[in-house]
């Protein structure tokens, strides 16, 4: 709300106009205001203040000579240069005032909070994306890859662990047969863009042991997640087991809010590093009624 943005004595609009303009070089008026989402009047007055001050040009269109064209000067592209630094010296100086771990919940919330301000209505539900169970051609390496991404983004998890989930997801699918294992993968169209997985055997007798539960980068918030989940608890519970228990570690705040909202609790935590780093470990465990 203040009157001016990025170190300039410019108004937030200006400066994203001059923004805009630098990285469609040729944009008219009419489609910058569309940009904006301000009414014409008002981009023709802070257009014509910005040309007075000698940071924007108009050009005739190549295609329609009645149409102008917006540019920068050469004082307009120093502008935006300094705009641009004086941006991300001030992300680098709030970055550098949170932990490591943080980093990945402001990533993780903007990238959400992007999704949602830029997706069409439809494509806030999950109607488009079907849960299909059993192993499908690419699986183990689709997985293995979604995982890798987002841990080594989320906790700085490397080659270790990315050896560990292949390694250990490929055992599992072999043994898929037994009708108390089962996989999960959310597709949309022939994208798969998330899995979860009950194995019914490595904890031993009456526990579901949910692993490898993943939701693609960029289409988290859309309800994904909590389908997968829905469909794991369900088979456990249709199987008979009496609990379902899953291992995760602290700082994984959306993933924790999402298994407390489906009746998981945390019973165990230490340090521990069997994802290849230092984390503090945590047990979550359903009671199966």
């Amino acid at each position: 709300m203040r009157s001016s943005l990025a170190g300039t004595d410019l108004p937030p609009s200006a400066v994203h106009a001059l923004i805009e303009i630098d990285g469609r070089e040729g944009i008219t008026a009419k489609e910058l205001a569309e940009r904006l989402r301000l009414e014409k009047s008002s981009v023709s007055r802070m257009l014509r203040k910005l040309i007075e001050a000698g940071e924007v040009a108009e050009e005739q269109g190549e295609q329609d000579g009645r149409t102008k064209s917006l540019v920068l000067t050469y004082s307009g592209r120093k502008l935006v240069g300094k705009i641009h630094s004086f941006a991300r010296a001030q992300v680098k100086d709030a970055l550098e005032r949170l932990q490591p771990e943080e980093h990945r919940i402001v990533v993780d919330g903007i990238s959400l909070y992007a999704h949602a301000l830029g997706a069409e209505a439809p494509a806030k539900h999950d109607d488009d994306v079907r849960i299909e169970r059993g192993y499908r051609t690419g699986l183990i390496a689709r997985t293995t890859e979604m995982h890798a991404r987002y841990y080594a983004r989320a906790a700085g998890f490397g080659q270790s662990f990315e050896s560990v989930v292949a390694s250990g997801l490929a055992e599992f699918c072999g043994r898929l047969d037994n009708p108390r294992n089962a996989i999960w993968t959310a597709m949309q169209d022939q994208s798969l863009v998330g899995a979860v997985a009950i194995d019914g055997e490595d904890l031993g007798p009456g526990v579901a042991h949910l692993r490898w539960f993943i939701v693609e980068d960029g289409q988290r918030g859309r309800g994904i997640g909590k389908k997968l989940l829905s469909t794991a608890i369900a088979f456990s519970e249709a199987s008979g087991f009496s609990e379902i228990d899953l291992w995760t570690f602290a700082g994984l705040d959306a993933a924790r809010h999402l298994y407390e909202a489906h009746g998981f609790v945390c019973v165990e935590e230490r340090p521990g590093t069997q994802w290849g780093a230092q984390v503090n470990e945590q047990r979550f465990v359903r009671r199966v009624q």
